[in-house]
């Protein structure tokens, strides 16, 4: 992809998966990015995003509130690291060398990599839930079979391994057929839920738990850290998107529209019809896949199914699979492909034990969303920081994939970022070993994001004060 227009390449730097994209590869437009959120939104882990919400004890309108606001805040770092990759064509692990340097960006890169097999994992064992559940409800005695929920599971990840093997371009066709298809599906559930549940003021009767501000707060902050969490990944990654815009406008727009409304319209399904499971079975039912098998009916069971199985590829694919395959094949680009690294993906992803992560609510958002935000806020500090404030949106393409360019600097590896690096994240996640200072944990994404990118730009303008190494001329 474009390896041509880079003269004397260095290949250990590139390979055609992580080489600029060129004018005929730009044929993502507007439509494109309002389907890749719709599509990527509109799925489980988003749906039980909210009805943990609701798990909590919050309202629906508590609800929806702060998913919301968690949306708005994710998305300013997401259009700002979007910039690179729509004007220069680069993905995440090629824009991360110009602040951490050719061989630094690989700490980064990896550390977002991992987060991403997890995710992986996540989403392939809902995807064998579903298939699991669909069983059931059609032939119970398959209830009884010991190995049946893990044979899903399994079936499902092959099913993904094979989506992955077609390449990048099939994500694009699976989400332009995915995003109509989940809002017809998404609109019918709650249709049918609201007519079990007799209407909507009696689904979206179940009130609040707190009775104060002083109550509230308390669970408010640790939740909108994880709400920013959900999507902290892809706001790192976006460039590997939006390195296929037509335009830098058609991005902006996808994004700002399709994100935060997508978001909000999908909780509010998720927020709606867990309420209504409290008043139809007196408990709220924060997993779809459950609550779908409560009302033993075979073909709605089927209809659902098939659903979150489309939903679930679909965001497995587009959410947790490019960007991890590229920071692979970042590692040793001669040997790792983005299909190479795809199926890397998916065997740590089976590693991580997701059905650990997705036990409890609390396991969900307070372990795994606010424990990986400490690590992504620091990261989306430092490239935000680099890019708008030190180099001012410029970047030598030459030098992002050449040892001896400007973002070699000591020994391909910037200290002042990796210094950054650790400083963000040893504050962000100081709370999970030293109880005293767990309030620290509950804001980790915006600890890591702000002192981060504070520490690297001290860092980095101390050492031009002092003369020190570092070149910011792009012409070379």
């Amino acid at each position: 992809m474009g390896t041509a227009i880079l003269t004397g390449k260095d290949s250990s730097l590139i390979n055609d998966d992580l080489a600029p994209t060129t004018p005929a590869h730009r044929t993502w437009g507007t439509y494109n990015y309002i389907a890749l959120w719709f599509s990527m939104s509109m799925e489980i882990t988003t749906y039980q995003l909210a009805s943990s919400l609701i798990a909590k004890g919050m309202d629906w309108k508590q609800a929806v509130g702060t998913v919301l606001i968690g949306n708005l805040i994710v998305l300013i770092p997401m259009l700002l690291n979007a910039h690179a990759g729509a004007k220069y064509g680069i993905p995440f692990p090629v824009f991360i060398r110009a602040p951490f340097g050719v061989r630094g960006a690989n700490i980064p890169a990896i550390m977002r990599a991992l987060v991403a097999c997890g995710w992986f994992g996540i989403q392939s064992w809902i995807g064998g839930q579903a298939i699991h559940s669909m069983l059931v409800v059609i032939w119970p005695s398959v209830g009884h079979v010991e190995w049946a929920l893990w044979a899903c599971f399994l079936g499902f990840w092959l099913l993904n391994m094979a989506v992955v093997w077609r390449g990048v371009e099939s994500i694009r066709f699976l989400q332009g057929f995915a995003a109509p298809f989940m809002f017809v599906m998404a609109a019918a559930l709650l249709i049918w839920v609201r007519i079990k549940a007799g209407s909507f003021g009696t689904m979206l009767s179940t009130p609040s738990k707190f009775q104060s501000w002083h109550d509230f707060l308390p669970v408010f902050f640790p939740t909108l850290t994880g709400m920013v969490g959900y999507w902290a990944t892809l706001a790192l990654n976006i460039p590997d998107f939006t390195r296929y815009s037509k335009s830098q406008g058609a991005q902006i727009v996808g994004q700002g529209f399709g994100l935060p409304v997508a978001m909000t319209l999908y909780t509010f399904v998720g927020i709606a019809v867990t309420s209504a499971s409290v008043v139809l079975f007196g408990e709220p039912i924060w997993n779809p896949i459950d609550l779908l098998g409560r009302f033993h009916q075979p073909f709605v069971a089927f209809v659902a199914m098939i659903a979150i199985l489309v939903a679930t590829l679909n965001v497995n694919i587009g959410a947790n699979v490019v960007s991890p395959s590229n920071d692979f094949s970042n590692l040793y680009p001669r040997l790792i492909s983005y299909r190479t690294g795809g199926m890397i993906t998916g065997v740590l992803g089976l590693a991580m034990q997701p059905w650990k992560l997705l036990a409890t609510p609390d396991a969900y958002i307070f372990g795994w969303l606010s424990g990986y935000a400490g690590l992504m806020g620091p990261i989306a500090g430092i490239m935000i920081c680099d890019y708008f404030f030190i180099r001012r949106t410029k970047l030598s393409i030459y030098s992002l994939y050449h040892r001896e360019g400007i973002y070699h600097y000591t020994k391909g590896i910037n200290p002042r970022a990796i210094a950054a690096l650790v400083t963000g994240v040893a504050v962000a996640l100081v709370g999970l070993f030293v109880p005293s200072l767990h309030f620290v944990y509950d804001y980790s994404w915006f600890v890591g994001f702000f002192l981060a990118g504070f520490v690297y730009l001290l860092l980095m303008n101390r050492a031009k004060l002092i003369g020190e190494s570092i070149d910011l001329d792009v012409s070379k």
